[in-house]
């Protein structure tokens, strides 16, 4: 077993998930995967048992019954690797949106004491995100810079879910108070983490629309994110966060 674990939710994502177990197998420093499907109809999980006894012991498969979201995907995910003691815990997706490659340099800012939990980021140099519609990346940074507005946070990706985080940040929060569940869950860790003292650090990473697939973004999502920086706000202030 390797200390550092990659955790991937997964649905619908089996024409993508095969080539990046593969990468992710040869990555440098070395690292485990764990896959948390939410049941997907294309067969997600059934690439991944395939690979499973391709790669011996450094796959995990966490099936679920149906889409339960991506926040109680991760808090899942940040239990096993706690209970498995996995010192480095990382977190992106299955798409390539995330180029895997670049998770060794979140790795390393993290091993090296230089983060406690270091994100990757679209936006800390200027705005690095290919093949985006123009729509959607005024709703992406405009909902970046109200999320920072609201909360204070440091960090200009405040909705990134591409990082590696040190075991002791996951170990000082309560992941069971942890509520959000779409693409404000990455708020919430942010918000949190930091709120408890840890340092966070950005690094820039040229993000890519998703190569097969259809996005997960829908409106619901965008609503919760919109209400949940104020709910974090309220709580950091009168202590009950």
């Amino acid at each position: 077993m390797n200390d550092t674990l990659v955790i991937i939710p997964t649905y619908n994502e089996a024409h993508n998930i095969r080539r990046l177990i593969d990468i992710l197998m040869f990555l440098k420093p070395a690292v485990d995967v764990l896959i948390v499907d939410d049941g997907s109809p294309d067969g997600t999980a059934e690439v991944v048992k395939e690979k499973q006894s391709e790669y011996a012991q450094r796959i995990a498969l966490i099936e679920r019954d149906g889409k339960q979201g991506l926040g109680t995907a991760y808090v899942e995910g940040f239990k096993y690797a706690l209970a498995q003691n996995y010192q480095f815990i990382c977190e992106m997706d299955a798409d390539f949106s995330h180029d895997p490659n670049d998770l060794s340099a979140l790795i390393n800012e993290v091993k090296e004491g230089r983060a406690d939990l270091a994100i990757g980021s679209r936006y800390c140099k200027g705005i690095s995100i290919v093949n985006w519609p123009l729509r959607r990346l005024i709703l992406s940074y405009g909902a970046n810079l109200y999320a920072r507005i609201i909360t204070g946070l440091p960090i200009k990706d405040t909705t990134a879910g591409f990082k590696c985080i040190h075991r002791k940040v996951l170990d000082a929060l309560d992941l069971d108070r942890i509520i959000s569940n779409g693409y404000a869950f990455q708020i919430e860790i942010h918000f949190r983490a930091w709120k408890a003292g840890f340092r966070l650090k950005e690094v820039s990473i040229i993000f890519r629309e998703r190569e097969e697939g259809v996005s997960k973004m829908s409106k619901s999502i965008v609503r919760e994110a919109v209400w949940r920086v104020w709910s974090l706000k309220f709580k950091s202030l009168i202590g009950s966060l």
